[in-house]
């Protein structure tokens, strides 16, 4: 059975054989070792318990996101980032002076050197260069074993994944089994980042930010480290996905600042750390006005509109071609007042659609099924709190704006670009586990005020 397998797949060329199922156990057992160090570290049996279930829930979904992408749909993975990977790793071999092209950018790639010409346009951004660079570099680690790669940047993704639950839990422990159903659970967030994607390291990077900071800032830890952390972590999601890092900073700043006023107790200390973070401010605006074009490129305040425009006219001529394209119903012309106009459809596009209906693949159905349970679950929150205290509730907890307007902003853009629902099904994934973890906060709070209100009504009576 396993050389039927293993000659089938040399046949058509895919990127599995005998040495995958060989290797890909020994390596689950190699990291199943190293989490076990660190969970035996935790003194808290509930985090011991969702780490081991959270670890072996991403080793499944590696399984399957390999399988899915050998079986059913190459795309990126295997085309692009493992084909070209490989290939560096073997030019390596064949002559070390080649390890120069780690270091390298990916404009000067020498398209004579690639194993497929079609992807030299793909070199053209750094980004891509990069998920390339690192499959070479873990090839060295791993034999090139196609399943073993995809765990290596699985676990990258489980890493920071398991922070951002740390962070949340930490502050809602009696909410762990809702964070958990939101974070380590949710399905096509495990799957879209348990393999050779750009996913997995933004949905790591972006774990590994956020606790880092919160542990610097707010609880006081490791200061230096944890800081460093940070910065490794932004800078990576920076020269992987920059809009992520652009829409999520503002936020999360405002509920870190908000967090630590609510611990300083002395007036003088509030009002210290008020102006120094509006002198940090004005610096950091200043600055960023010079530098914002180079750092965020389509990003940029001046070019939004037009990136925008320009995206959607490009996946509408796709359209005809793409199985799985959709339109958003409203005319962009590149302005911001249409940006704005187009707000609602984007909205809607990124956090409840494909609906059951526009579903035409088993990949668009699973994911479809889920957007309903997320709009089930969204007006299920709107009913129980009412309209009146669910945006008050956005507007006074930190955690709950900070959460809500960052995976609302981010819909907007991800709605508004991304026109195809095989793509848009990966793009929002960073934005998720935040809109959730927002409608459970509010129905939390819902029923802290109706248990409040229920007590004081018991004492009125007495």
């Amino acid at each position: 059975m396993l050389v039927l397998l293993t000659n089938s797949l040399f046949a058509e060329k895919l990127p599995m054989a005998l040495t995958d199922l060989i290797l890909f156990p020994i390596y689950v057992f190699l990291f199943y070792l190293l989490f076990s160090i660190t969970r035996k570290k935790m003194d808290d049996p509930i985090l011991r318990k969702y780490h081991k279930q959270g670890f072996w829930i991403k080793v499944i979904a590696t399984i399957a996101f390999t399988f899915f992408h050998v079986f059913i749909t190459r795309g990126d993975t295997t085309a692009l980032y493992y084909t070209e990977g490989i290939n560096i790793f073997r030019l390596i071999l064949k002559d070390p002076g080649n390890i120069q092209l780690l270091f390298s950018a990916g404009k000067d790639f020498d398209s004579n050197l690639l194993a497929d010409s079609f992807n030299k346009g793909y070199f053209m951004s750094e980004s891509n260069y990069f998920v390339t660079k690192l499959v070479a570099i873990f090839s060295f680690f791993s034999f090139g074993s196609y399943s073993v790669i995809n765990l290596f940047f699985s676990m990258i993704s489980f890493s920071g994944v398991w922070r951002l639950y740390k962070f949340f839990y930490e502050q809602y422990p009696a909410l762990h089994k809702h964070l958990a159903m939101a974070i380590i659970y949710l399905p096509t967030f495990v799957f879209w980042s348990a393999g050779i994607l750009k996913d997995p390291l933004c949905t790591g990077m972006l774990g590994w930010f956020t606790y880092s900071m919160y542990c610097a800032v707010i609880k006081r830890e490791a200061i230096i480290k944890n800081i460093l952390t940070a910065l490794v972590a932004a800078c990576i999601l920076a020269l992987v996905k920059s809009y992520i890092l652009a829409a999520y900073v503002p936020f999360f700043t405002i509920y870190i600042v908000l967090a630590k006023l609510k611990i300083i107790k002395k007036a003088i200390s509030k009002i210290i750390l008020l102006f120094s973070i509006v002198l940090i401010s004005v610096v950091g605006a200043v600055v960023l006005a010079e530098t914002v074009q180079d750092f965020l490129g389509n990003l940029a305040l001046d070019k939004l509109t037009e990136s925008v425009k320009t995206t959607q006219e490009n996946f509408e001529i796709l359209a005809n071609t793409a199985e799985s394209s959709f339109s958003l119903g409203v005319e962009f012309d590149g302005t911001p007042e249409s940006l704005v106009k187009i707000a609602p459809a984007a909205i809607t596009a990124t956090l409840f659609r494909p609906f059951l209906w526009e579903s035409k693949k088993l990949s668009t159905l699973l994911s479809s099924l889920e957007s309903l349970a997320f709009m089930l679950f969204t007006l299920y929150v709107l009913v129980k709190a009412g309209p009146f205290r669910f945006i008050k509730n956005i507007f006074s907890d930190p955690m709950i704006g900070y959460c809500f307007w960052f995976s609302i902003l981010f819909a907007v853009f991800v709605g508004a670009t991304t026109l195809n629902f095989g793509t848009l099904v990966r793009y929002k994934i960073p934005c998720i586990p935040f809109y959730l973890v927002s409608l459970i906060l509010i129905l939390e709070k819902n029923k802290q005020k109706k248990s409040d209100i229920a007590v004081t009504a018991d004492i009125a009576s007495e």
